[in-house]
This record gives structure tokens, sequence and C-alpha cells, in this order.
């Protein structure tokens, strides 16, 4: 588990991304409430979201985000929950390199599918994602902050 680092110490990259919470539930055959909310921002530490209900500090959550396919899903912890004049927000923190890792490549493509919209709203240009991807990748690559699982 990623503990002793607030989430603060993270780089923060803005995401619009819609995803859904689930409680993690122990026994499979116990139905799980599924909660639609946004991504607020992503980090190599963890992710930030808002809800329109409280989550307890400790709590394991499933989070999934189906804008990407296949569907990307993990269990995280909940770190902090505070009231907003918008609902909560909700720190939650990977419990390991590979979902670090594997949110790395999810906020990526996150951030592709953000240019993508924007590049039609802006130009009226249409991008395939493949297009989108190399463009994106031409103009921001080098500017996507380096991970380092040293640091985790």
């Amino acid at each position: 588990m990623m503990t002793g680092q607030s989430m603060r110490q993270f780089i923060r990259h803005p995401t619009d991304i819609p995803i859904a919470i689930e409680k993690s539930q122990d026994d499979a055959a116990t139905p799980t409430e599924e909660q639609a909310t946004r991504l607020q921002n992503i980090s190599s530490g963890g992710m930030c979201c808002t809800t329109s209900r409280p989550y307890p500090v400790r709590e394991k959550v499933k989070v999934v985000i189906k804008a990407v396919v296949p569907p990307f899903e993990m269990i995280a912890e909940v770190m902090w929950c505070h009231y907003t004049s918008l609902g909560y927000e909700v720190g939650l923190s990977f419990l390991s390199l590979e979902d670090a890792y594997a949110a790395r490549m999810v906020e990526q493509i996150c951030h592709i599918e953000h240019y993508k919209r924007e590049v039609y709203i802006n130009e009226k240009r249409m991008l395939s994602g493949e297009e989108a991807a190399r463009e994106w990748i031409e103009k921001y690559a080098t500017e996507f902050p380096e991970s380092d699982p040293g640091s985790q």
C-alpha cells in the first residue's frame, strides 16, 4: 500500500472523465452500490473525485473508468473526504505500484481523449483515436512528467 506520503506531494493532472465508485465487498454475493462521479485529478499516488455522498476514511472502494476499453478497474483506499458546495471530494490512494502504473496509462488516454474533444470544439476537426494520440504525443509527450516508481 502506498502510505506515508500525502497525495499533495504528487503532480496532479486534471481530467474530466466520468468514473464509477463501488463499495468494495468481501462477499461477492452482496450487491454493490455504484455511484457515478467525475474524476477531478489523477496522479501517480492516487486520484480525487467528486461524489454525492461521503465515504469513510480507510474504506476500500472499487474504481471503474469506463471511458477506456477495456474499462479500467482497481481497488483504492479512501484517504480523505471533504464536503464542498458541489457534494464531496474524495481522495483515493492506489494500493500497489501496478495500479499506479496502470492508472498512469489511463491518465494518458484521458489526456488524449480530452485533446480530441478540444480539437473538435475549437477547430471543428474530428480526429480518430489514433490521430489524436499521434498529435497529442507530438505536442505534449515531452511535457508529461516521468513516472518515478521509486518514489512510491
